[in-house]
């Protein structure tokens, strides 16, 4: 067995030095099993500009709406790209294709959240933790600037931030029905070049 060479050593003291500062400031926060661990997790990744790890802190059924948006944006461009004509591709394809692009459901919520102004509010808002309030699976933190959110419990016992939930689930809803009518257009479309 040959001895190590300088350069590897360096490599793997570089690598033990992170993985102790990883440890190190994922021991600084309270587990996410609490809401105040929740919400720091949050205002850490909207800090460092990587929203898409506050995804893990929405709530359920947030998360869940961010899968249906990425479902039926990609199933709307797909057939748009298939079957529609031209020039109703062009005019048609931008109201999903930049969902259906964005990737994993992190990466489209860090989209949706950034397309809709939700980061810059939450990088004005964040602040730190004054008050936090539990009642039951519900709990809510007030910041030192006097903002209030709210979280639920999720089955695995992390707390999920509330905020975006209903606008989500809109915008999912809105797609499945969009969904219903891009299928039939591109059905009609692709009905008439057959027939033609």
């Amino acid at each position: 067995m040959q001895p190590l060479s300088r350069r590897t050593w360096i490599g793997l003291t570089a690598a033990l030095v992170a993985a102790v500062g990883v440890q190190r400031l994922l021991s600084r926060f309270p587990a996410d099993t609490l809401p105040e661990g929740a919400y720091l997790r949050i205002a850490t990744a909207v800090e460092r500009g990587t929203p898409e790890n506050a995804f893990p802190y929405l709530e359920e059924e947030a998360q869940v709406a961010c899968y249906t948006i990425r479902h039926y944006a990609r199933l709307s461009a797909d057939a748009i790209v298939a079957d529609y004509p031209e020039a109703a591709r062009q005019r048609e394809l931008a109201a999903y294709q930049r969902l259906a692009d964005a990737g994993e459901p992190p990466m489209l919520w860090a989209r949706i959240a950034d397309d809709r102004g939700w980061l810059r509010r939450l990088r004005r808002d964040l602040s730190g933790i004054a008050s936090i309030e539990v009642v039951g699976d519900r709990a809510t933190i007030g910041t030192a600037r006097g903002t209030r959110y709210s979280f639920r419990r999720r089955p695995n016992g992390i707390w999920g931030l509330t905020m975006f939930t209903a606008q989500l689930d809109a915008e999912a809803k809105r797609l499945a029905r969009d969904w219903d009518l891009v299928k039939k257009s591109a059905s009609d479309y692709r009905q008439g070049a057959t027939e033609r």
